[in-house]
């Protein structure tokens, strides 16, 4: 069966998320995205552990089954903030529980190492070595993952306080780590050619439900039965790990050097030239991805590791229409067209991914949006990269100003 996941997501009880962020919410529009399986997210939380309690039953596979038939496995996303070498390290590793009772004996280790309550998304100060080598001996099917491993400051592969490889990172740990999660400023093409032994995953790190958040970028597996141990199997073996679905790393608001306040960006050349300092405060600028990759590269551009996985790179169908209408992405304009797709053809992924166009015409769809999901889908729109915590833009390009 093909499995569509969104293993990284937060509660409402994580920094900067949505109020209305609950088990249902999740559950109705991971539908609506077309998301087969969700993280719980934040499981260690102790408010929102009652509420996955409250609403999901585990069944004996280690997956969580909501109410309306959504899949959840147990997750959550800690910050682990250390000195190592001299210097100031700071990561963010997804964490992942085969089954509740496990789930238990992780937020009991935790607790001991510092507060649960004050945030979903804790820190603390133990290096990332040490954390592997205590949850392996909790359980070895516990899963620890890089998240967004290029983004400067919490990064595994972070220009700020990151590190240049797995093994600098985990040190005698470093085979207990299987995969990365590549994060929207990166895609499998860039992370190739650092030539790391790892699976690349991708997950949304949403904080809210809207689905131009969840699962904006997800992980496809093939696998023969739906169980913790099928899916942590593909992530570490990549025997079943199908592929990804990426926003185009332009559209990650990191992937660009630049400054926010400044409202400067620029290419990785132009930052060489200007030796790293913004031209307008005369300060340091925020290292994005794209140089930060140009540092860390061991092959090329165009390199493709002899495991590559499949990736499509597809922006979330919201900005397709808001672009298209010249409208924000969540007016009534923008929520009218997107609730016509969903009762005319299901989900949203099932739009972006496979949806004919003689189907859509047959259905009087704006032929505008129709060559605009296309080009989606080939991976050829235009976007202007994001920086220093900006999302990237979409833009004109050649094709797009004939339709327009």
């Amino acid at each position: 069966m093909e499995i569509i996941a969104d293993l990284q997501i937060h509660s409402r009880h994580s920094r900067a998320t949505s109020k209305d962020l609950t088990i249902p919410n999740l559950e109705k529009w991971g539908k609506i995205k077309g998301l087969n399986l969700i993280g719980t997210g934040d499981f260690q939380h102790p408010l929102w552990n009652k509420e996955i309690k409250e609403n999901l039953k585990e069944d004996d596979k280690g997956i969580l089954w909501g109410k309306n038939g959504m899949a959840f496995l147990w997750q959550t996303e800690i910050s682990l903030m250390f000195s190592q070498n001299g210097k100031r390290r700071a990561v963010h590793l997804l964490v992942f529980a085969p089954n509740g009772k496990t789930a238990d004996k992780i937020i009991v280790y935790l607790g001991s190492k510092g507060r649960l309550d004050y945030d979903g998304r804790p820190i603390f100060g133990i290096n990332a070595r040490e954390l592997v080598f205590d949850l392996k001996n909790i359980d070895e099917r516990i899963e620890i993952i890089p998240a967004h491993c290029m983004t400067p400051w919490f990064g595994i592969y972070g220009s700020d306080s990151g590190f240049d490889s797995l093994a600098e990172c985990f040190l005698d740990m470093r085979d207990k780590v299987y995969a990365v999660e590549s994060g929207m400023s990166a895609d499998p093409a860039m992370l190739w050619r650092l030539k790391e032994r790892m699976n690349i995953v991708s997950f949304s790190d949403s904080h809210s439900f809207w689905p131009w958040r969840l699962g904006r970028e997800a992980t496809i597996f093939e696998i023969d039965e739906l169980s913790y141990d099928n899916v942590m199997k593909a992530i570490r073996t990549g025997i079943g790990l199908k592929g990804t679905i990426e926003t185009p790393p332009e559209y990650g608001k990191y992937h660009w050097d630049g400054h926010r306040n400044c409202e400067f960006s620029c290419a990785p050349a132009e930052t060489k030239k200007l030796g790293g300092i913004c031209p307008k405060c005369n300060k340091a600028l925020t290292i994005g991805v794209e140089y930060r990759i140009e540092a860390l590269a061991k092959e090329k551009e165009g390199h493709r590791s002899e495991d590559a996985k499949h990736f499509h790179k597809l922006l979330p169908l919201h900005e397709l229409i808001a672009f298209v209408f010249e409208t924000g992405i969540a007016t009534k304009k923008a929520w009218a067209v997107y609730s016509s797709f969903i009762e005319k053809f299901g989900n949203e992924l099932n739009v972006l991914l496979n949806l004919k166009k003689e189907e859509m015409l047959k259905e009087k769809i704006d032929e505008k949006l129709i060559e605009l999901i296309l080009l989606n889908r080939e991976g050829k729109l235009k976007v202007k990269p994001g920086f220093d915590g900006e999302y990237g833009v979409l833009q004109m390009q050649e094709k797009q100003e004939r339709l327009f």
